[in-house]
């Protein structure tokens, strides 16, 4: 065999290694990426206070994949809970179906995946078992005594319990202090202003006083100096 033939054989064999090699990578590849039934998982859980069943679908490929969940009795479908349509995410994409499941029910989940015309899953999903205690529903807040007798315009419990019936001592302190009671000490303005027209003390009297008390020094100071002009004349 020539240096040349032997050149090509060996190059075949390597070009043949390769494509093999590429092959069996892309084969890998595809299998990781293909939807299978590990895929899928199922959980009846709570949500607010009602029973709901999970259905996750964590198929990186995104192939579409149609979900029927069923209640079991005695291993046959007692009847079909609902039916939905899940594309499935690397993080996981769920549909929830509404189910009042009650303690230790089974259901069966049933899983149809394709795309085009190839199928790549038709199974059942291992049985679900509901859990042993049922969800608890939700307690809503009662309305206190007080806040339903405000509401009809009644008096509150609070207020009857303070206020014993028949006490009206708030409601005289109140009036007392808002207007106060008719002959009482406290005078009105009209009244002050009366009793000073009465009394003189806002009229002319001091005034007049005055002028007499003038009046009369004047008459006197008058009569005394007369009465010298006549002692003087007759001495003369």
């Amino acid at each position: 065999m020539s240096h040349n033939r032997r050149t090509a054989a060996r190059s075949a064999r390597i070009l043949g290694v390769s494509a093999a090699s590429a092959a069996l990578a892309l084969g890998a590849a595809g299998s990781a990426l293909a939807c299978s039934l590990a895929d899928f998982s199922a959980a009846a859980l709570c949500d607010g206070g009602k029973g709901v069943i999970t259905v996750t679908d964590k198929d990186a490929s995104g192939v579409p994949a149609v979900v029927t969940v069923y209640l079991e009795n005695n291993g046959g479908d007692l009847r079909q809970v609902g039916e939905q349509t899940v594309i499935g995410t690397k993080e996981g994409a769920q549909v929830q179906f509404a189910e009042e499941w009650k303690p230790g029910a089974v259901y069966r989940v049933h899983v149809t995946a394709t795309r085009g015309t190839k199928t790549f899953v038709n199974d059942d999903i291992p049985l679900l078992t509901a859990p042993a205690k049922a969800c608890a529903a939700e307690q809503t807040a009662k309305p206190s005594p007080s806040t339903s007798r405000s509401a009809t315009g009644k008096p509150s419990a609070s207020a009857s319990a303070s206020t014993p019936p028949g006490d009206d001592t708030t409601a005289t302190a109140s009036g007392s202090a808002a207007a106060p009671a008719p002959g009482g000490n406290e005078v009105s303005p009209a009244a002050q202003e009366s009793n000073l027209a009465e009394t003189g003390a806002d009229s002319n009297t001091p005034v007049i006083a005055g002028i007499a008390a003038a009046l009369v020094a004047v008459g006197g100071a008058a009569v005394f100096f007369g009465m010298r002009r006549r002692g003087a004349g007759n001495r003369h």
